[in-house]
């Protein structure tokens, strides 16, 4: 039987938000998503392809378009996984605060929000747009990745105010060490992705001659 997550409300909303460029979406991204789920026991998790990342530039980036689909395929097997086009359909620059705040005003100021995102990106998160603001509105679901020993961010969560080190928790989960830009290099160079992305997703890379 789960346990219910300190702090959680019996019968609280729990929504897990998964963001990302998802450039191509892959196991190590529905992995960290899976643990996730079960260590907070979320009540779902949404995937949200960024739109127009902001430290991007728009030629280095796949259509917003294809990205959003390979995600519903990637997802679609899964029932508590879900893609959102929150990001696709906004104009402007995707920043994740106003992607956290709509899902604040969507599910009410009950529900608890945890924003799940790999190690590396949590230590960045004092160049976020809006930072204070962010961790504000939600906790941070902080997946290990293989090359970001815990100390780095056992160093990071000590020099941030204490009301924001308990929105930080670290997941460790199955070690992946898959990324999308070498998928990217590999499709580019003829070589194999299958059983890095699930199968729908390869299927649509070959037939939308992405990445070649």
């Amino acid at each position: 039987m789960k346990k219910t997550p300190r702090g959680a409300g019996e019968g609280a909303l729990s929504i897990g938000v998964m963001g990302g460029t998802f450039d191509p979406i892959h196991y190590g991204h529905l992995v960290a998503a899976e643990s996730a789920y079960e260590s907070f026991c979320l009540s779902r998790v949404l995937f949200v392809p960024a739109g127009d990342p902001p430290h991007k530039q728009p030629q280095e980036v796949t259509a917003a378009s294809h990205r959003l689909e390979m995600t519903r395929l990637a997802v679609a097997d899964n029932p508590h996984f879900h893609a959102s086009s929150i990001e696709v359909d906004r104009d402007g620059v995707s920043y994740t605060i106003d992607t956290m705040r709509c899902f604040r005003r969507k599910f009410g100021p009950d529900a608890r929000l945890y924003f799940i995102t790999g190690v590396d990106a949590v230590l960045q998160i004092p160049e976020w747009h809006n930072a204070e603001g962010l961790l504000e509105i939600c906790s941070f679901i902080a997946a290990t990745r293989p090359g970001y020993p815990l100390s780095e961010v056992i160093r990071f969560k000590e020099q941030l105010p204490s009301h924001h080190r308990e929105r930080i928790t670290v997941l460790e989960v199955p070690a992946l060490a898959i990324s999308s830009t070498d998928l990217r290099h590999r499709v580019s160079s003829g070589r194999s992705i299958k059983y890095l992305v699930p199968e729908p997703v390869e299927e649509y890379i070959r037939r939308e001659e992405l990445y070649r």
